[in-house]
């Protein structure tokens, strides 16, 4: 079922009005890929009335007083990228297109989307009932952040959008108490996962540096941002405060993670997997190809590639599905009218981490002293594949199931250290569940580099290939491997990508013909590295390439088939 997203859609249900507006940077697809739809369905679970503004008229109140003001509260919510990464390359230029719009053409998300559009709602509802930002890049900028587009630190993003409360993280269980705190005329404060501004800091709470501090010494933003990351574990983390002019930013310790019955619950709301009709009929949204007939599998990311903000948003820790719900969920796809047979992705964040955690994380929270992955991987993850080996062949033996894609990038180091089930993993992969093509995220070859991205050394991958590449010749298949390669990254040089470059030829025997150039979005280590200039474990300085032709430079030396423009330096 689709929630509602007109006035007459509203008077069908017989309500009087809503008790929610959530309004969204996307056009409204109703799919458990999409925040929105998400947050819609629990909140409405809940008993509550939930309607949808999506991709508002921003120049109109056309748009932004369709529904009338909700009785409870505003939900406002960029949509699900970065409004600024949405509408920007990683060289400054504008995007012409936006898979989440409408016929494609990127003309309906403004930059800095939840600013505009909680300003939206005020100018048009003064005095309004709370305005609660969530989504991504809400999340991502609660506090005093990097903002590659304006290259400089901005404010915590509530006092830029003047809203009234910030739910970050995946929102589901605390915006439905935010919502029966403020139905009941109780005090929201205390709730965990919400963010607020207030006079003074709650006793208890660790002081991060002020905004003003940040601005006026780097080593004092890399403290703040420390003590950000390291707090994000809901069973050990601590409630932060920070100054900012003479008012206070509050961080309430992080929500609890939901338990498998809880996570199966929000997969099990009825998604029509379809745009809103409303919407629809301004054009089709490419995004609907990639996420109508995918699984997610689990949430969280404990590779904590130091460029990815995944597990600040998603958490560290994993927390995956019941086999029996993804099953239900894949029976379910079949039935779909549009449905020929193909799954387009069964995972997550990273595929093979499903049902994949450590024990002592999981009764104490993540270690404040060490990663699991990097440098090397901690012994006390015992890395076992045969669950989702299990999985898959049961996806595949439903009736409908022509073939069920793994599309979600995987990480070989888990592979290669599963000695007792990661070859057969990967065989069930080359087999079954591959387009032609799989893709693998080594990034980088350089030693220096990948240090600074927190990513394993290069030889794993070459024995990952040699793994590969031997399972397709025993299956008489001609597959092959896509690689993420980044250029300009902190501490990346020219000579650096020449190192590259040799390494793909050499040792991979490809010529990379897509390389992506590192954007600092808000929330990363990487993006500390970019605006600091400073290794932040270890203070040392750090070459940053910034200029946006010099970065183009590197990109080059490895995607062009000859150095030529002056590359040889």
């Amino acid at each position: 079922m689709f929630l509602p997203t007109t006035k007459e859609e509203i008077n069908q249900l017989g309500w009087d009005r809503p008790d929610i507006v959530l309004v969204s940077g996307d056009s409204y697809i109703d799919s458990p890929f999409i925040g929105i739809a998400v947050i819609g369905k629990a909140l409405t679970r809940a008993g509550f009335r939930v309607g949808v503004i999506a991709q508002p008229d921003v120049q109109s109140d056309h748009d932004i007083t369709r529904l009338g003001e909700p009785r409870l509260f505003w939900g406002v919510s960029g949509g699900s990228v970065d409004s600024m990464v949405a509408n920007y390359t990683a060289s400054g230029k504008k995007r012409h297109s936006d898979d989440y719009t409408p016929g494609g053409d990127n003309n309906r998300r403004p930059d800095r989307a939840v600013i505009v559009y909680s300003n939206l709602i005020r100018r048009y509802f003064k005095n309004t009932v709370p305005i609660v930002l969530g989504g991504i890049e809400a999340s991502l900028r609660r506090v005093t952040h990097y903002d590659f587009w304006s290259n400089h630190l901005r404010r915590p993003i509530l006092f830029d959008a003047k809203a009234t409360y910030l739910l970050y993280g995946m929102a589901e269980s605390s915006v439905i108490e935010l919502a029966r705190c403020l139905q009941t005329g109780s005090d929201p404060c205390g709730l965990r996962g919400l963010s607020y501004i207030a006079g003074s800091a709650p006793d208890g709470y660790l002081q991060m540096p002020s905004h003003e501090d940040a601005l006026a010494e780097k080593r004092a933003f890399i403290e703040l941002f420390h003590m950000f990351y390291q707090n994000n574990d809901p069973l050990n983390a601590r409630g932060l405060w920070q100054k900012v002019g003479d008012r206070v930013l509050v961080q309430n310790p992080p929500a609890y993670y939901p338990d498998q019955a809880d996570l199966d619950a929000v997969y099990a709301q009825g998604y029509e997997r379809e745009q809103h009709p409303y919407y629809a009929a301004q054009g089709p949204v490419k995004a609907l190809e990639t996420i109508r007939f995918a699984i997610s599998t689990h949430r969280g990311c404990y590779g904590e590639c130091n460029f990815c903000a995944i597990a600040v948003h998603e958490g560290r820790t994993i927390r995956w599905r019941s086999e029996d719900s993804i099953l239900e969920e894949a029976r379910q796809i079949t039935a779909h009218p549009a449905f020929k047979g193909y799954i387009q992705d069964v995972g997550g964040p990273t595929a093979n981490m499903y049902a994949i955690e450590c024990a002592k994380k999981l009764k104490l929270g993540s270690c404040p002293d060490r990663r699991c992955l990097y440098p090397e991987i901690c012994p006390a993850l015992k890395i076992d594949h045969s669950r989702q080996i299990a999985l898959l062949r049961k996806i595949r033996a439903i009736p409908g199931v022509k073939k069920a894609f793994v599309a979600s990038g995987i990480r070989y180091d888990m592979i290669l250290n599963d000695r007792q089930h990661g070859r057969d993993y990967l065989k069930e992969i080359v087999d079954f569940h591959v387009s032609g093509q799989l893709k693998v995220a080594p990034e980088h070859t350089v030693g220096s580099v990948l240090k600074r991205m927190g990513k394993p050394a290069p030889y794993s991958v070459l024995e990952f290939k040699k793994m590969y590449d031997e399972l397709n010749r025993e299956a008489g298949r001609d597959q092959f491997l896509t690689y993420y390669l980044i250029a300009a990254y902190p501490g990346c040089t020219d000579a650096d990508m020449r190192q590259l470059r040799e390494f793909a030829g050499e040792r991979l025997h490809i010529h990379p013909e897509q390389v992506q150039i590192f954007t600092p979005t808000p929330s990363t280590y990487a993006s500390l590295m970019y605006y600091t200039e400073m290794d932040p474990f270890t203070l040392e300085p750090l070459f940053i390439e910034k200029d946006p032709a010099r970065k183009e430079r590197q990109k080059n030396i490895v995607v062009d088939k000859f150095e030529t423009r002056g590359h040889r330096q």
